[in-house]
């Protein structure tokens, strides 16, 4: 990242509206000027055009399905579902703006069916005086009861209104199947670090609504650190070079620098050496890994949260997490693999900080746990069979048999019902022909493979025998 300054920084812009013309700057002391001077950065930079929207381009490129929903005025109810930061609530004033429409907009957290049914008169209204039609946006949509959602449908399916639903929990468990289906979900992603940077560089070189008049300079550690801290939110990013900003304004021209003691002192939090796409990154998530297969919680857990402080997604430390407990730990305690899901989900549900709790727990969990990597060396064992081997076919009494013609041709003759037999085990081949007798998995003593190993070696057992008989059989 280059130092960025009010009158250099990449992609800086002036406020612009949608025909390209810069919107001349309000008289210093005007009512207007005070009041925007009193809003946060961060409501102060919300894009006022498309053009000036960053991120979202998966939902957002020209050609793609709302991007000409937008452009040909066609635009039908959707629910944006994204994390806290991700534009939902910009991305959809800039949709009203764009297509003309009048725009109404409430919280679910304040409006209950009373104020729902005012804002369906208004667009009633609206609609048989000027013909335009409402966009009713609703933020946290997931905190509407059934009956508040149920509200919306038959206004929705008539077209009188188009909704917009804004949430950060997964609209398949908090919003209704009716509203569901008449709805498109939209997800939106945490914006990049790319796409962070580029948002603070035209705060800082913005005159109007920015920091541009204030001539700061940023140095490219302290930007990177403030990028980093934001963990994928805009909002959170522009608090972060507000507060950062406060900390040199009213100094002469050269002390207009924001360094990286600055940005941490703005944001109470110490930069840690970490690059996400770098050797630390793999030098941590390596050091995580081998001390969960190394059965040592103290140390799992300082790297665990190491990666965390330093600004890792946690997510891939879920997934990393879910792959350790079936690489590593696998049958020797099959309930690993549902802790490491249960923590993944739980983070989700709750976010930061308060799921690093659930991530902690899983990493103590897998630590402490019985290691076996038997699942995973069977698996190896069998894709380098299928390498070799190719396409055996499927022996003809494990196939279905659902026709006539398959039953005339062999399909399913001779096939022995497990649950008919003693114990519901009977010996039969369901290799193919060719790897009959193979054996892939060898469960280790330890943890609850002790009691899968005892078992299938009685079950082995028996299939040699009744192998044996077989052979015996047809030489007589």
């Amino acid at each position: 990242m280059s130092v960025c300054t009010a009158s250099s920084c990449e992609n800086g812009t002036s406020t612009v509206r949608k025909s390209g013309q810069k919107v001349p700057a309000e008289p210093a002391d005007s009512p207007d000027e005070r009041m925007r001077n009193a809003r946060p950065l961060a409501d102060r930079m919300r894009p006022e055009a498309l053009e000036e929207y960053v991120g979202q381009s998966h939902i957002l490129d020209r050609g793609g399905l709302l991007r000409k929903a937008i452009e040909e005025d066609r635009l039908f109810s959707m629910i944006f579902w994204g994390p806290p930061g991700s534009g939902k609530t910009t991305l959809a004033r800039l949709i009203a703006g764009e297509t003309k429409s009048h725009f109404a907009t409430f919280s679910a957290v304040l409006s209950g069916v009373k104020e729902i049914r005012a804002v369906i008169d208004e667009a009633r209204v609206e609609i048989e005086k000027t013909g335009r039609r409402t966009i009713l946006f609703v933020d946290e949509i997931h905190r509407f009861n059934k009956a508040q959602q149920d509200a919306f449908l038959p206004h929705v399916e008539s077209g009188l209104i188009t909704l917009i639903g804004a949430t950060t929990e997964n609209p398949s468990f908090e919003v209704i199947s009716p509203l569901l289906s008449r709805t498109r979900v939209m997800v939106l992603r945490p914006f990049t670090e790319e796409e962070l940077a580029e948002i603070l560089r035209r705060a800082l070189a913005d005159p109007v609504r920015g920091l541009g008049g204030l001539s700061i300079e940023v140095e490219p550690e302290a930007l990177e650190h403030m990028v980093r801290a934001a963990d994928g939110d805009a909002r959170s990013a522009l608090n972060n070079l507000e507060a950062a900003a406060s900390l040199v304004t009213g100094k002469g021209a050269e002390g207009r620098a924001i360094t990286l003691a600055m940005a941490e002192a703005a944001l109470q939090r110490k930069a840690l050496q970490y690059d996400k796409a770098g050797e630390e990154h793999y030098n941590l998530i390596s050091a995580l890994h081998k001390s969960l297969r190394g059965s040592d919680p103290d140390a799992a857990l300082y790297w665990l949260a190491r990666m965390l402080e330093a600004g890792e997604d946690p997510l891939y430390i879920a997934r990393r997490m879910i792959r350790f407990a079936s690489e590593d730990i696998g049958n020797a305690d099959p309930m690993a693999l549902t802790v490491a899901m249960a923590s993944m989900q739980a983070f989700h549900f709750i976010g930061l900080p308060e799921g690093e709790l659930s991530l902690a727990q899983a990493a103590v969990y897998l630590a402490t746990a019985p290691k076996s990597n038997a699942i995973y060396r069977a698996y190896g064992k069998v894709k380098s069979v299928i390498g070799e081997t190719g396409t055996l076919p499927v022996p003809l009494h494990i196939r279905n048999a659902p026709t006539r013609l398959m039953r005339d041709l062999g399909y399913a003759k001779g096939y022995k019902y497990a649950h008919d037999y003693e114990e519901a085990f009977v010996p039969q081949d369901h290799l193919p022909e060719r790897l009959q007798g193979q054996v892939y998995y060898t469960p280790t003593d330890r943890g609850y493979e002790k009691v899968v190993r005892e078992r299938l070696t009685k079950w082995r057992k028996i299939r040699e025998q009744a192998a044996r008989d077989s052979k015996q059989g047809r030489e007589e």
